[in-house]
């Protein structure tokens, strides 16, 4: 094992550097010279790159706002992709590419880049999942260290002039489910990729390539010396046969031959159908696993290697517990690095199955601010695991409920952050165009906070997915029940201690929150952690208290939708300063180009 091998499979590291915002200043500026020099290498006819690509800033994450660059996080100076299609840039293949360290997708394509495609390409991109080049005019071979990038999962060289064979290095790319270089001017045999197999149209119009599902390969007749063999036994045997019964009649003799001929066929042909039933049996077992839904889930997220995420859990220690919950135990996982993941690994029940699918499918398709980002999951016979972001400051619960000689103390500024972040989240979740999501399972635990105590939503094993011809009974049978769960952890931060059983029934909660809203201020001030009281917030206090009593009433009907809820929480700490929460629509909010229809 080279360096540990390379450690985390698919596109772990590509996924890694993309989410982890563990990098130095130092190394934030590397990605700053990389867009120069690119911007320096090519010629910009429409001049695009050069009104968009202002370098005459110094503020946090400034490139993040050119056209073309996409960075994880705005605030940070670190380049995740970067997609250049049809701008009518000229040049050569830009060098300085590899000082985007952080890179995972690359788009250059409808072009005019010319030239050969560097041969360290592998070295200066190590961790690109996607790689489009298409439609330029690129020439030469296509190098073997393309290979390299063992994290690719689309590479697009159509429509160039490469020449020369492909090199069949390339079918080692495990996780590759798009390759192309149809119309260049390749020859050859075509790579035998272990996972899955490449249309026909994707190898067209190049000059000779053949393998795969293109026509065979014409090699040289080998000689059978086994099928020689059987035939030299059989005519010896139909020797001794005419020779040694010279008075079997004429008719016996021949059909006595014939049936001789005939085993020899049967010998030889028998042998040849069982391979061809042995292929036959084994197209099918592939077109049966290809069906799975494991495999219908690698085009939504990343599979990683079960080994790999054990060996950075140190074989799930219980010194690495962060956390347990329902469906299973978290884990912090350390790379060699020093960067952490959060790993869960399910309980080994089947009825988590289907919360596993249900958390994989949501988290991978609904990206935002608010929600936690997941990285991959890993399956291993009866293992399930489903990997995060870790998010250093744990969860709310315990934050509000911690043992008294471990009592942390959440300020309110911090408090009315996360209720604002986490109504944010579950509007967008609630009331999307196309899709709107319910989570079914809000609680303390579930809202996790990230170093700046920003909130992001987890636990989404229970969430449902609506059509936009939902009736209004998902209005009030899920998406009020969200209401009504966000409106007990309101009532949480507010207090700082857990409802008890009895308070958090529909029926019981309505009439103690109605109770306390209708008694003496001293009635409410018991409703009030002690820690927040005349610290000068009061007024803001009362006012969420009043949004979360209308969040837990016993009709569905009667409570607001979280995006009303979300605009109420939002003019409350407008109200107590308003430069804290800038002036902007629900839109765009609302509406993030996060998600992605799959």
């Amino acid at each position: 094992m080279a360096h540990y091998r390379v450690f985390i499979s698919v596109s772990f590291y590509a996924y890694i550097w993309a989410f982890l915002r563990t990098s130095t200043a130092s190394s934030h500026s590397t990605d700053i010279y990389c867009l120069k020099s690119i911007e320096d290498s090519v010629e910009d006819p429409d001049n695009l790159l050069r009104s968009s690509w202002n370098f005459n800033n110094d503020s946090d994450g400034f490139i993040c706002s050119f056209t073309g660059v996409q960075c994880w996080h705005p605030n940070e100076n670190k380049v995740v992709s970067l997609s250049l299609p049809k701008m009518k840039l000229k040049g050569r293949f830009p060098r300085g590419i590899e000082n985007c360290t952080s890179l995972t997708g690359l788009d250059l394509s409808g072009n005019e880049f010319q030239g050969p495609i560097p041969l360290d390409i592998g070295k200066r991109m190590p961790y690109v999942t996607r790689l489009d080049l298409s439609f330029n005019k690129f020439s030469g071979e296509i190098p073997s260290s393309i290979a390299n990038c063992s994290y690719l999962n689309d590479l697009n060289l159509e429509n160039n002039e490469l020449t020369g064979r492909i090199p069949q290095q390339i079918g080692q790319l495990d996780r590759i489910k798009t390759f192309s270089v149809a119309n260049n001017r390749l020859s050859g045999q075509v790579p035998n990729f272990a996972k899955g197999s490449i249309p026909a149209e994707n190898y067209a119009n190049n000059m000779g390539l053949c393998g795969g599902p293109l026509e065979e390969c014409t090699k040289p007749r080998k000689i059978n010396w086994k099928v020689i063999g059987y035939t030299l036994s059989a005519a010896s045997v139909m020797v001794v046969l005419a020779c040694c019964v010279p008075w079997v009649r004429v008719g016996e003799k021949k059909k006595r031959r014939i049936t001789a001929a005939e085993i020899i066929i049967l010998m030889i042909g028998r042998k040849n159908k069982k391979r061809e039933d042995e292929l036959e049996d084994g197209f099918a077992m592939i077109e049966v696993q290809q069906e799975t839904e494991i495999s219908r889930l690698e085009k939504f997220v990343t599979r990683m290697s079960y080994i790999d995420l054990s060996y950075a859990t140190q074989n799930f220690s219980q010194h690495n517990i962060i956390g347990h919950g329902q469906m299973g135990t978290m884990y912090k996982a350390t790379l060699p690095n020093g960067w952490c993941l959060a790993v869960k690994r399910l309980h080994d029940s089947q009825q988590f199955e289907e919360q596993f699918i249900s958390e994989l499918k949501t988290l991978a398709r609904f990206r935002h601010d608010n929600l936690i980002p997941i990285l991959g999951f890993a399956i291993e016979l009866k293992e399930r695991l489903l990997v995060y972001k870790y998010v250093s400051n744990g969860n709310l619960f315990d934050w509000l409920h911690s043992a008294e000689d471990k009592k942390k103390i959440l300020e309110w500024p911090l408090r009315m952050k996360i209720a604002v972040g986490l109504a944010r989240g579950l509007a967008w979740l609630h009331h999307r165009n196309r899709f709107r999501l319910a989570h079914l399972n809000i609680n303390s635990k579930s809202v996790l906070l990230d170093k700046n105590f920003e909130p992001k939503l987890s636990n989404f094993g229970r969430a449902r997915i609506s059509s936009p011809i939902e009736t209004e009974l998902w209005e009030s049978s899920f998406l009020k029940e969200d209401v009504y769960n966000f409106g007990i952890v309101i009532l949480e931060l507010i207090k700082g201690k857990q409802l008890t059983s009895s308070d958090s029934s529909e029926r019981s909660l309505e009439e103690y929150t109605s109770n306390i809203s209708t008694s003496s201020a001293s009635s409410l001030y018991d409703a009030i952690d002690t820690c927040l009281i005349g610290k000068g917030h009061d007024d803001e206090i009362f006012q969420l208290f009043r949004i979360a009593c209308n969040c837990v009433e016993h009709l569905p009907e009667r409570r607001k939708n979280m995006l009303e809820v979300y605009e109420m929480i939002k003019d409350v700490k407008r109200h107590k300063s308003s430069h804290n929460d800038p002036q902007k629509s629900v839109e765009s909010k609302i509406v993030s180009p996060n998600f992605r229809d799959e």
